[in-house]
């Protein structure tokens, strides 16, 4: 219960001190739009390591090496938990937005930090507009921002890898950017398996080696869906 009070406490005055720390760094980007890019995106990595802490998830990284850090790349994840992305996004070496659902757009602050730091919102059940995302997406990693998704499209009830959707796949296809496949483990203890609680858990994250697109084989790059799904699949076997 006091973790859960504490997470929540520190959201609350996180998000509203980030009204001045918005304030600010409008100034900043009125003068270097990278300067503030590049501080917006410490800021909210600060904020999500603190409620990582806060939750007292003690995270085991694997192969963060993998990660090339001179150019951007589409990550591809297992979804277990909420925390997946607070574990994730406290990591990643560079400016990343997440795809997220649309229903994340509708929280004040929150939002406003997730589209600065060059975050997609989905509507599932929306074709049209999710074939947007996924071209919206392909631009951000061409001006040079990494993507991260969840290809599976929502967090898994039973520890199991749902399908993956091929269409999260051009992101990458479109760019020739490194997939980096991402396989977590023991996020749902932290709070799913004992909703409302946050309870104190393990969770281990490995980063996978970079799997590019035109070095894969014919068959490989048809269904790059299912082979990078066989990727992870082979890593949780490793966590």
């Amino acid at each position: 219960m006091l973790r859960t009070i504490l997470v929540l406490l520190f959201m609350i005055v996180y998000l509203l001190f980030s009204i001045f720390v918005w304030i600010f760094e409008a100034i900043v980007g009125v003068f270097s739009k990278k300067a503030m890019e590049r501080q917006c995106f410490r800021f909210v990595q600060w904020g999500f390591t603190c409620v990582r802490n806060i939750a007292g998830i003690r995270l085991e990284t694997i192969g963060l090496e993998n990660v090339p850090k001179d150019k951007p790349v589409l990550y591809i994840g297992n979804h277990r938990s909420f925390f997946d992305v607070v574990i994730s996004y406290s990591q990643v070496p560079g400016i990343t937005g997440f795809i997220s659902k649309k229903e994340v757009q509708k929280v004040p602050l929150l939002s406003t930090w997730m589209k600065i730091n060059h975050c997609l919102f989905l509507d599932r059940k929306d074709l049209r507009q999710g074939l947007k995302v996924i071209t919206d997406a392909i631009e951000e990693v061409k001006r040079g921002y990494s993507i991260f998704i969840y290809p599976e499209g929502t967090r898994s009830k039973d520890g199991k890898l749902g399908d993956f959707k091929a269409g999260s796949f051009k992101i990458a296809t479109r760019t020739d950017c490194p997939i980096i496949p991402v396989a977590i483990t023991g996020s749902d203890d932290v709070f799913e398996k004992h909703i409302p609680f946050i309870r104190s858990s393990k969770v281990t994250i490995r980063y996978g080696e970079p799997i590019i697109p035109s070095q894969l084989e014919p068959e490989q790059k048809k269904k790059i869906n299912e082979y990078t799904k066989g990727v992870i699949a082979e890593m949780l076997q490793q966590n």
